[in-house]
């Protein structure tokens, strides 16, 4: 077997979790674990999302290269849902154990402070911060020893941008329930890491007015452009790894440089 082969199968017989992984960085992610041949979950919220789920699922079952997928719809704002998520998983894969969870879904919410409501609040944090908690807590006792937990925050955990009060200190709890249950699941040998990524591509960032992206691409070190998702996701799946078992409770900035935190 060659080493590109090796490389191609490191994560062979893992078992993963991807909520929020029919789109964008979660999809990446999803596809990255499969091209290194894991089981993936790929979790979606929306009806409109089914046949994005199901056409990734199917693109990675044609890899051929022993990864296996299967989608499972949970709307994560429900207290429910990681049962229903962690449930299913374990059928799909005819599996006891989970190896991997990464906790992508999110949303974002641009704003003014004045006038913000507490519905705000709880749309915002009942997916950014109560789901990944409630997730993790329900995945725990599935965790197959050495597994890798890692969330995804943002650049706006740490630099305060206007407009977006709810989303940063959303994007903050999570890096603080990282560094916490780092601390906590530890003694068994499983890390938990976070990735903040910076602007990357999607339908969202693409309606920022075009005087915001020139900004953003000149404050970008590596080469002044906008990030992609296949840029974040090799650097959430090598945390994924066996061979970054000395790394815990750190949030790794995927912003190209555009914030050096």
């Amino acid at each position: 077997m060659s080493t590109a082969d090796l490389t191609n199968r490191i994560l062979s017989g893992k078992v993963a979790i991807v909520t929020g992984a029919s789109r964008g960085i979660g999809e990446e992610i999803a596809w990255e674990l499969a091209k290194n041949g894991a089981k993936v979950m790929i979790t979606y919220t929306s009806d409109s999302s089914t046949a994005l789920a199901n056409a990734l699922a199917a693109r990675i079952i044609a890899l051929d290269n022993g990864a296996a997928a299967a989608t499972v719809r949970a709307d994560l704002r429900l207290p429910e849902s990681p049962a229903i998520i962690i449930a299913a998983t374990l059928a799909a894969f005819s599996t006891p154990t989970i190896d991997i969870l990464i906790n992508n879904a999110g949303i974002g919410v641009a704003r003014p402070l004045p006038g913000t409501t507490a519905a705000d609040y709880a749309h915002v944090f009942d997916i950014n911060v109560r789901a990944i908690i409630l997730m993790t807590e329900a995945v725990v006792p599935y965790l197959r020893a050495h597994a890798r937990i890692v969330n995804i925050s943002s650049v706006a955990a740490r630099s305060g941008y206007p407009h977006h009060t709810l989303y940063g200190a959303s994007k903050a709890a999570v890096e603080g329930f990282t560094r916490a249950c780092a601390a906590e699941l530890g003694a068994a040998g499983h890390s938990v890491n976070c990735v903040a990524p910076g602007p990357v591509v999607s339908e969202m960032f693409e309606r920022m007015p075009e005087d915001i992206l020139v900004a953003l691409k000149q404050r970008t070190a590596m080469q002044h452009r906008v990030g992609v998702p296949g840029d974040v996701a090799p650097i959430v799946v090598w945390l994924a790894q066996e061979n970054s078992r000395w790394v815990t409770g750190q949030t790794i900035s995927a912003t190209g440089g555009a914030e050096m935190i």
